[in-house]
């Protein structure tokens, strides 16, 4: 099966006065439709600077290298090797995103506030669709890594998605480097329609000068749905269509958290990024959030979920990936995790849960601007030896791995 969304060395780094802060380290993840990957952790690991990095949201003392394919058709693709992507053995040097391209948060709260967004609830409704045009003008494309990409945009008439992206005429089942796109691309063509957020910080992504229902109906017409769908969407996040006649600041935290899924939901993306998606609700609401996620995987599309829940991510992920000082520790299938986690860090998350021993792991995570050559979790490991001063890789990035005999049953 082709894989929906290919990363691959994505490293983040944050320029401050004086520090580099190493956010996110050579990561390297797949996600397949249908698939439903659980990124855990403790906080400041690096899960969020992953997604925003992603969608191009990071702040403009960022830089990101590696690349990040995003298929854009994959159900036209028949084998394991996406339409447009480079031959095997030509990768070029990593691509460095310019400063231009980050956004401030201090100026944005999560989103820009750029003409993209001037007029958008949650990224959903950009320029491109503010009026209609008689004429479809692309007025520059631009050749990254192979990959075709539309570099700027102008109107494009009743058209809610720009498909000619890869191999100059939009063959069947191209990709695009997510991590090369420019802001008109990522705004008008990938936010919302390709890939939908649902943000860790609602209250701060919300607009908060309209109500609920103008923010739903305006984001189902940018995306050629019918807007009378908006009691509907609503209520499959577990919004009652009474909240949505109230503004972002008369709600409360978890009712704005619903909001922000239904907003996600409207375009019907093919990939989900849910960032905390049940921060701030009650049991049978979370309940129903990762039942909802679930049933969007079973239906064909493809969810990346970032949370500290361990039990939520037990509950509805096939795969899960444990992240540590900004690095991939550990990527299996969830059952295999749970069931005889190989990382020692892995091993003490689910035992810090309250059915298991409920007892904390020893020690703090490292800073991440003097992050040591070597294992980050080497301070806190009791397996630790000399081999640790080198970085440790493979599916469970540790030198001395936890047999299924050392798990407790």
């Amino acid at each position: 099966m082709t894989n929906l969304l290919t990363i691959s060395g994505l490293t983040v780094r944050f320029h401050l006065r004086d520090a580099v802060v190493r956010a996110v380290t050579d990561l390297n993840l797949t996600v397949r439709p249908g698939e439903l990957l659980a990124v855990v952790g403790e906080s400041g690991c690096g899960k969020s600077v992953l997604a925003h990095a992603l969608l191009g949201l990071l702040p403009a003392n960022a830089t990101v290298t590696g690349e990040a394919h995003l298929t854009l058709n994959p159900d036209n693709n028949p084998d394991n090797t996406a339409a447009g992507t480079r031959p095997a053995g030509t990768r070029p040097a990593p691509y460095t995103r310019p400063a231009s391209h980050g956004r401030s948060f201090a100026r944005s709260g999560l989103f820009a506030r750029s003409r993209s967004f001037a007029r958008s609830p949650l990224f959903s409704r950009s320029r491109l669709f503010a009026r209609s045009r008689p004429s479809a003008a692309v007025d520059r494309i631009d050749h990254v890594d192979d990959v075709h990409r539309v570099d700027c945009m102008d109107r494009v008439d009743d058209v809610h998605r720009v498909d000619r992206i890869d191999q100059g005429e939009g063959g069947p089942g191209g990709c695009v480097d997510l991590l090369a796109c420019g802001e008109k691309m990522l705004a008008s063509t990938i936010r919302g329609r390709r890939i939908g957020l649902i943000p860790q910080s609602p209250a701060t992504s919300l607009t908060v000068v309209r109500r609920g229902r103008r923010l739903l109906t305006e984001t189902l017409k940018a995306h050629g749905r019918d807007p009378r769908l908006a009691d509907q969407v609503a209520e499959q996040a577990g919004l009652d269509s009474v909240d949505l006649e109230r503004y972002p600041f008369e709600l409360s935290g978890g009712m704005a958290q619903r909001l922000a899924t239904a907003l996600a939901l409207a375009g019907e993306p093919p990939l989900l990024i849910a960032d905390e998606p049940t921060s701030g609700l009650d049991r049978p609401l979370v309940d129903h959030t990762l039942d909802l996620l679930r049933r969007r995987c079973d239906e064909g599309a493809a969810v990346l979920l970032i949370t500290h829940d361990l039990a939520a991510a037990e509950r509805v992920a096939d795969t899960v990936a444990v992240m540590y000082a900004g690095r991939i520790v550990e990527h299996r299938a969830a059952g295999e995790l749970f069931r005889a986690p190989g990382h020692p860090y892995s091993r003490g998350l689910l035992n810090a849960l309250p059915d298991r021993e409920f007892r904390a792991i020893a020690g703090h995570p490292p800073m991440l601007t003097a992050l040591p050559e070597g294992c980050a979790f080497a301070a806190r490991c009791d397996r630790v030896t000399n081999a640790c001063a080198s970085q440790p890789s493979g599916p469970v990035a540790c030198h001395h791995p936890l047999t299924s005999a050392e798990v407790p049953a």
